[in-house]
């Protein structure tokens, strides 16, 4: 009698077995690398360099009657619109530092929430510890995309701090949600009146310092592709996923979209960490569910 022998798959390809070991060895590294970069950052570049809140220094410094008097580029440069300026009258009389901690704590905040779970994985983006570290509104960005979908009012954020970002709002336009584009329109138009009638004067000092700073040479890290052609590009992938339920194009069209792609810019993409988790009916959450994805609608 022959010598009964292992089926023969029991010993063939060892090594793809190994795969999702390794695959969850190098993520952990990377998380643990982003989690030290994080550190690095706050803990020994940043009293070396002294910049943190170097972007939450504009919103507090922003000054009536006409904020738009720093060049862009330079310390306690503003370049929102004047529904934001308006906005960040009421923070100015506060010192900078309790501004900053508040600040930094809504931001922290933020990140926490968009990561859920995998918060770690969050605060381990790099682009998220320098969004951290300068004090910006890219992770407000990616909150108010996550909402959007069931609350569109949330766009009001994306359009009036980077105006061009409001490109994922094509994705409402595709899909032929037009009480959605509505909301998020006539929320935003209702402000935009309002400071009209506050400020008037702000809107043509905007316009003429966005007119007067186009061809500004921005310092820092960002990548130097422009706008003409990234806008374009957004409004294709978004329409494209709007058309064929691809969720992850939202906040992938709107980042590419931003005024000006800075390497914290990426922190927009912290979104797609949350995005999946909103609910799992169309019809109730406006988000598609992982069972509807990358399928065509009849």
């Amino acid at each position: 009698m022959p010598p009964v022998t292992a089926p023969a798959t029991l010993h063939e390809h060892p090594f793809p077995m190994r795969l999702p070991a390794a695959r969850r060895a190098l993520g952990h590294g990377l998380v643990i690398a982003g989690l030290v970069f994080l550190a690095y950052t706050f803990l020994v570049a940043a009293p070396r360099i002294g910049t943190v809140g170097f972007d939450a220094y504009a919103y507090w410094h922003a000054q009536a009657p006409n904020p738009y008097l720093i060049p862009v580029g330079a310390l306690g440069a503003f370049t929102y619109s004047p529904p934001v300026a308006l906005l960040s009258y009421l923070v100015g009389g506060v010192p900078f530092w309790v501004f900053l901690w508040v600040w930094m704590a809504v931001l922290v905040a933020t990140a926490v929430w968009l990561g859920g779970r995998r918060a770690l994985l969050v605060l381990a983006f790099p682009p998220v510890a320098m969004e951290l570290y300068h004090g910006n509104v890219h992770l407000l960005i990616a909150a108010a995309i996550v909402l959007g979908f069931r609350h569109p009012w949330t766009w009001t954020v994306v359009l009036l701090t980077k105006p061009t970002a409001g490109v994922g709002l094509l994705w409402f336009a595709a899909r032929r949600e037009w009480r959605q584009l509505a909301i998020a329109l006539g929320f935003t138009a209702a402000i935009v009146g309002v400071s009209l009638l506050i400020a008037p004067s702000m809107w043509l000092d905007w316009l003429g310092y966005l007119m007067a700073n186009t061809s500004a040479a921005p310092g820092g890290a960002w990548v130097p592709v422009p706008l003409w052609v990234r806008v374009p590009l957004a409004a294709v992938l978004v329409i494209w996923g709007a058309r064929t339920d691809r969720i992850w194009t939202v906040p992938v069209a709107t980042t590419i979209a931003l005024p000006m792609l800075w390497f914290t810019g990426f922190a927009v993409l912290v979104a797609l960490v949350r995005l999946p988790r909103l609910g799992s009916s169309v019809d109730a959450s406006r988000v598609p569910s992982r069972t509807t994805l990358g399928q065509v609608p009849a």
